[in-house]
């Protein structure tokens, strides 16, 4: 689906879709919404400047009678979406796109490692913001809206990056915030319980992960699949139905096949078959997830026209996304300490599963369910954590505006003999302090966040800094 090559930067002067961004010459889009419809906010935006108005056809009323232009639209959202791409009109020549409930980030950042390795200038955006060779850009949502990432894209163009990797959400998908952007390549990880407060459903969430193979994704695009995936068939058989070049990986892929996973205490060895040549790869990463991703990432590189060999070289040198099951601190017993952003049951019980083989004592695990949010999935939450961990600490996330011993009670519910610490920061300190030779703790749910939501204020806090400290008090290190 491209964008038309026609560019509008000189009819406007800017794009919002909040009425309060405007200024004059722009032109606002009254998009509908769950909590307010942009339609009610036509006369402020006229008021402060707005020349034009994009909207549904029952909008033009309004705008006819404040006498500004009018462009109809059945679906403002995707009108605005191309209208962005048309007004910014630059975009990095390569753009790769990475959808699934979890590895998201992880494949981003991991290819764009791989192309920097491979001498171009490459950036990711997502969950973790926008990360390029100058530095970080942090975001509000994983996907922007479109006026912010085709005003990134263009940025991103004018600093000569031509390789990007973004990451795709269900709720970017869904609201058309991607559509209008070449995308080159497109990836499916994997799909579980996720956003159900948003999709209601698992086939509205699949369905919204699909648009991107079947309608956003180049008609020329690539598609890589995760094949030992759930739902991956789902996504074969859209790609095959577009006519897109497809490569399968993993255990069950044809294109890139992992023949074996030997874990070892600073990674794992992989042995990988592609087009007949087998290549053994020694992944700086623990867990069968991270392999997973790396075989997702190395297919978009390889599909996108780079050397395998070299591509499979640089999968040895990936350091990955930050609180991404990352080690931040050692404890004062040698026991490591890692964070994750692992928020929703599959992913919690998988972040645990995959550092289970390098424990020789007790699994240690903190961690807490998100207010305002899927409350289904707390108790999930906790059954997770009893099941695969030795020691269970049950703390407070981003509990937003609702009750945070509500939430608690709501995961303990699902984690009988788990210890309940409402402060987050006690609750890490206390699961430190517990730890023994031949443990690991696992900080989860809130990654690489830097600051926890409470009511509507957004407090300080990060996961990293406050276990590094509290290793560093308790005759420990950081990593």
């Amino acid at each position: 689906m491209k964008a038309p090559p026609d560019s509008i930067a000189g009819e406007y002067t800017g794009l919002a879709s909040d009425s309060r961004e405007v200024k004059p010459g722009y032109l606002f889009a009254a998009l509908p919404g769950t909590k307010a419809d942009g339609a009610a906010f036509v006369k402020d935006a006229v008021a402060r400047g707005a020349i034009a108005v994009l909207g549904r056809p029952d909008v033009a009323p309004a705008a006819a009678a404040l006498g500004v232009r009018f462009i109809s639209d059945d679906n403002p959202r995707l009108g605005l979406a191309r209208t962005a791409a048309r007004f910014f009109g630059a975009q990095p020549r390569i753009v790769a796109a990475v959808t699934g409930t979890k590895g998201k980030s992880s494949i981003v950042a991991f290819v764009r490692e791989i192309w920097t390795a491979l001498g171009k200038p490459a950036a990711s955006l997502g969950t973790v913001g926008v990360v390029t060779p100058k530095g970080e850009i942090p975001l509000k949502h994983t996907t922007p809206d479109p006026i912010e990432i085709h005003r990134l894209l263009a940025q991103l163009k004018k600093d000569g990056i031509d390789h990007l990797a973004l990451e795709a959400s269900s709720h970017g998908l869904d609201q058309f915030r991607l559509d209008g952007v070449e995308i080159a390549a497109c990836a499916f990880t994997n799909l579980s319980r996720d956003h159900f407060d948003y999709h209601g459903s698992v086939e509205n969430y699949l369905h919204a992960k699909l648009r991107l193979f079947t309608e956003v994704a180049r008609d020329d695009a690539l598609a890589v699949v995760n094949a030992d995936a759930e739902y991956a068939d789902r996504f074969i058989a859209a790609a095959r139905k577009r006519g897109l070049a497809i490569m399968a990986v993993g255990e069950h892929g044809e294109a890139i096949r992992m023949l074996s996973r030997e874990g070892r205490l600073d990674g794992q060895t992989l042995t990988l078959r592609h087009d007949g040549h087998d290549y053994t790869v020694s992944l700086p990463l623990a867990g069968s997830f991270q392999a997973s991703n790396a075989l997702v990432a190395a297919a978009l590189v390889i599909g996108l026209g780079d050397d395998p060999a070299k591509v499979f070289a640089a999968l040895e040198h990936l350091k990955g996304a930050p609180g991404r099951l990352e080690k931040v601190a050692v404890a004062a017993s040698g026991a490591p300490i890692y964070i994750d952003y692992a928020h929703t049951p599959d992913s919690l019980e998988k972040v645990l599963a995959a550092i289970r083989p390098h424990v020789t004592g007790r699994l240690h695990v903190v961690f807490g369910c998100g207010g305002d949010r899927d409350k289904g999935k707390r108790p999930l939450m906790g059954e997770a954590a009893t099941r695969n961990a030795d020691a269970v600490i049950v703390t407070d996330d981003n509990p937003r505006t609702e009750d945070a011993a509500t939430i608690r009670k709501e995961a303990l519910a699902g984690a009988p003999g788990a210890r309940e610490i409402g402060d987050r920061a006690t609750a890490i300190r206390e699961g430190i302090a517990a730890l023994g030779a031949g443990d690991i703790l696992v900080i989860a749910g809130k990654g690489h966040e830097t600051g926890q939501i409470v009511g509507t204020q957004v407090l300080p806090f990060s996961d990293r800094a406050v276990a590094i400290a509290a290793a560093l008090s308790l005759g420990g290190r950081a990593a």
